[in-house]
């Protein structure tokens, strides 16, 4: 994993956005005072990854990824890992409850096509497809790198403090390590791999077996007996081939005296259909009856018609409803105008009358109200004048005279001055409700005036209304007579009905009329059908010589027909009965022919029982005879080629099974070889003791030969140590600089070694991020520590991060990233060395 791009906003102490570009650096340095924040760029790096930093102790907490006084923080880092291109972002909000969250998860795949060195949006904006989101993106982070989160923090990020994890760590967390950054479970997969292909290959030669178990008639006896019987069926099927043609012929003949047979059938069928229709001997009489019928009604509708002409006559030469009912409703509208002008004119003159005495009473009440209030004032001046009396002092100022008060005042007892309170609230609440009482009579006095107003206006209209429909003046209108005017109404709506009975007696008249002529011409045309029947029937027997019709009577017409129908019935009755012994002499004919040929077919085993269940038609006999004998011909050449193919498969069956043995034999002996205990365990210990061996001369270079490093009994990792005789001692005794020394060896040997271990060379370090620990080296150990990494970042396409306060250290490395922090938080500036 390279990091290209890192972006940081609100994280951590950077408050300010902030976008570090490591594209063209590979070795650089982050320098800064105490707490600036140059461990928060790496733990940033963590975090984008991995979602929790080494830092904050535990996996799962977040909270100190964001600032007490942030709401939200936002990381973004673009990377590269196995030539592919990657964009991991996270962002965190904190919601009311003060509790951080995760409010964004996602990893993209973006397009390796633009320049490493473009801006992050550039970068970001070429998604080639999205990968993981939410929860599910540390897991495909740790596919795609390799690293789980505890082995990212051993081999490639080394944070401050943790340089010796995997110094110190148990020989089986340093295996777990080693599985992953080696690919060692791919040789655990090749062996399940092996298994499954072994379970595969038996089951495939078990069933290869199985198969050629149940193979059957797959030997050369079997080849011959089908290819003999082969031979007698195209022997039977020459012989019985002039049989069914003989069988075919007779169904010709068999069908031409049927045919025949039918003619005549048809014959006697047609006599036999005629029949007189029950109707025809009364028909007659009906007619006649529906004409009487008719004559009868159309008598009826003609007088109806004429009563209901002189009801229409005198109901025209009535008055109109319509102005009568004008009149009424203008007449009453005129006397509710003036019986409500009237009740309206009483009323207010009675109001009018009332407000003198109501003025009077308020102008009486509020004089009261004046009095009460002079007297209570009175009273509160006594009772205040009593009550300062009681405080003056001889020979002291008087506060209201202010001159010294020569002798004390005496005041009579006064009266209550809450009952002259309570009696000016009585006397306002009177004088109150009078003025209320005036005003609301005022009120109701200018309404009632309006409404007079409005009803004399009313009034006035409606007599001109009146005037207008009678054709008089307003005054004349006052004596129009509604009796009279309801009495002509009612002349007009009695004619009315009596028009109305009489129009539905002519409807009903009508319509009996009507009905009459609709069963007449009904009866006429059912004559008429009958007539048509008639011929038709004559025409079916005119080929057997039937008489011709009589018209004037229907019924003696068909009376002549039936009489002949009877003698002709007689003689093709007996015709019919000739033909039936023909066609049934032709069909024993055809059937022994048959019987004798299905009768040869069972000789030679082929099934005719079928056939033998006496077929409609002879020539369909020979023809499924024939199909019986070219289906046992065909069945018999199928056999003999089934034989065959069962030969040639029990041949390539055995081939099979004897090769899926085999490739058994081999997967089985591929997986007892990779067995998982043994085999990882041995290439851990392989891969381990190549660590040890190179991190040991780099150790042995910064210790300036006075330690190297070896493998114990239990692979546990020792330090030699030269200076005391070269003494084994476990690497826990050393000092934290000696530490340092020999867990930056290890570290330095993971990196350099871990590509050309790796089963697939896919777990290629190219990163390493070491945070501090330099400041327990003494200059020469540092000159060589500096020298190491040096040769680590130039010697291959690998960048190599280092987090320093150590002056010396931080001169040597080219790229100088600057870190200070002020009130506003941390800022970032790049400098070259």
């Amino acid at each position: 994993m390279r990091p290209l791009v890192l972006h940081l906003d609100d994280f951590g102490s950077f408050r300010e956005p902030v976008t570090v570009d490591f594209s063209d650096v590979d070795y650089f340095v982050l320098v800064g005072p105490t707490g600036a924040g140059k461990s928060t760029l790496i733990d940033a790096i963590c975090f984008a990854l991995y979602g929790t930093v080494p830092r904050w102790g535990k996996e799962n907490v977040i909270a100190h990824a964001l600032a007490p006084s942030a709401v939200a923080a936002k990381v973004a880092l673009v990377f590269e890992t196995g030539g592919r291109r990657y964009a991991v972002v996270r962002a965190l909000k904190r919601d009311a409850k003060g509790k951080v969250h995760t409010a964004e998860a996602r990893l993209e795949e973006l397009v390796p096509s633009v320049p490493a060195t473009a801006g992050l949006e550039e970068l970001m904006s070429a998604v080639a497809r999205p990968v993981a989101e939410g929860a599910a993106v540390t897991a495909e982070v740790q596919r795609i790198t390799g690293l789980e989160y505890r082995f990212f923090t051993q081999c490639v990020v080394l944070p401050q403090g943790r340089f010796a994890e995997f110094l110190h760590a148990q020989p089986r967390e340093r295996q777990d390590l080693l599985v992953q950054l080696l690919d060692a479970d791919v040789y655990e997969r090749v062996r399940q791999r092996a298994v499954q292909e072994e379970s595969g290959a038996a089951q495939a030669a078990a069933f290869a077996r199985e198969r050629l178990a149940r193979l059957t008639d797959a030997d050369e006896p079997a080849e011959r007996a089908a290819e003999a019987r082969l031979a007698t069926l195209r022997a039977l099927g020459e012989q019985v081939r002039g049989d069914l043609d003989a069988l075919r012929n007779s169904a010709v003949e068999i069908r031409r005296l049927a045919e025949e047979r039918e003619a005549v059938r048809r014959r006697v069928t047609a006599l036999g259909s005629l029949a007189m229709p029950p109707e025809v001997p009364t028909l007659a009489e009906h007619v006649r009856a529906a004409a009487g019928e008719v004559r009868d009604h159309a008598r009826d509708a003609e007088a109806a018609e004429a009563e209901e002409q002189r009801a229409e006559d005198e109901l025209a030469a009535l008055d109109d409803p319509d102005i009568l009912m004008d009149l009424l409703r203008a007449a009453e509208a005129h006397e509710r105008a003036v019986t409500e002008l009237r009740a309206a004119s009483e009323r207010a003159a009675h109001t009018r009358a009332s407000l003198e005495p109501l003025a009077d009473r308020a102008r009486a009440l509020d004089t009261a109200l004046a009095d009460a209030e002079e007297a209570r004032d009175r009273l509160r001046d006594a009772h205040a004048g009593a009550e300062l009396a009681r405080r003056l002092v001889v020979g002291q100022e008087c506060p209201t005279c202010l001159r010294p008060v020569e002798r004390l005042p005496h005041h009579p007892a006064s009266a209550d001055l809450r009952a002259a309170e309570r009696h000016v609230k009585t006397c306002r609440e009177e004088a109150e409700q009078a003025r209320t009482r005036h005003t609301e009579a005022e009120t109701e006095a200018r309404h009632l005036e309006r409404t007079v107003r409005e009803l004399t206006g009313r009034a006035t209209r409606t007599a001109r209304d009146l005037a207008d429909r009678v054709g008089r003046t307003a005054g004349e209108a006052e004596g129009v007579d509604r009796d009279d005017l309801e009495g002509r109404l009612a002349a007009v709506r009695a004619a009315e009905r009596r028009a109305a009975k009489l129009r539905q007696a002519a409807r009903d008249a009508r319509a009996r009329l009507a009905t009459a002529k609709r069963r007449a011409e009904e009866l006429t045309g059912r004559t008429e059908r009958l007539w048509r029947d008639l011929e038709a029937a004559r025409d079916t027997v005119v080929p057997l010589g039937a008489p011709p019709l009589d018209r004037d009577d229907l019924h003696h017409a068909w009376t002549a027909l039936l009489a002949w129908r009877a003698d002709a019935a007689v003689r093709e009755q007996a015709a019919l009965e000739e033909h039936d012994e023909h066609v049934s002499e032709a069909e024993h004919r055809a059937r022994t022919l048959w019987s004798a040929v299905a009768t040869r077919l069972d000789d030679h085993g082929v099934e005719s029982s079928e056939a033998s269940a006496r077929p409609a038609a002879p020539d369909k006999a020979a023809g499924r005879l024939g199909e019986l004998v070219a289906a046992a011909i065909a069945q018999a050449r199928a056999h003999l080629a089934r034989v065959k193919e069962n030969r040639a498969a029990a041949r390539e069956l055995d081939e099979r099974a004897r090769a899926e043995e085999e490739r058994a034999r081999v997967a089985k002996e591929l997986a007892l070889c990779l067995r998982a205990d043994a085999f990882e365990r041995w290439l851990c210990t392989e891969a381990l003791d190549l660590l040890v061996t190179a991190a040991s001369d780099t150790l042995r270079e910064l210790s300036d030969g006075q330690y190297e490093l070896a493998l114990g009994a239990r692979n546990e990792i020792e330090v030699i140590d030269h200076a005391e005789a070269g003494m084994r001692r476990n690497a826990r005794t050393l000092s934290g600089g000696e530490t340092f020394q020999a867990a930056l060896a290890l570290a330095l040997a993971l990196s350099d070694q871990v590509a050309g271990l790796s089963a697939t060379a896919a777990r290629s370090l190219d990163s390493l991020f070491l945070d501090e620990g330099f400041g327990s080296l003494d200059p020469a150990t540092l000159d060589t520590v500096a020298a190491t990494l040096e040769r680590l970042a130039g010697g291959r396409e690998r960048m190599v991060g280092v987090v320093t306060h150590v002056p010396a250290l931080a001169d040597r490395i080219p790229v100088r990233f600057e870190v200070r922090r002020d009130a506003k938080g941390s800022h970032l500036h790049r400098a070259t060395a």
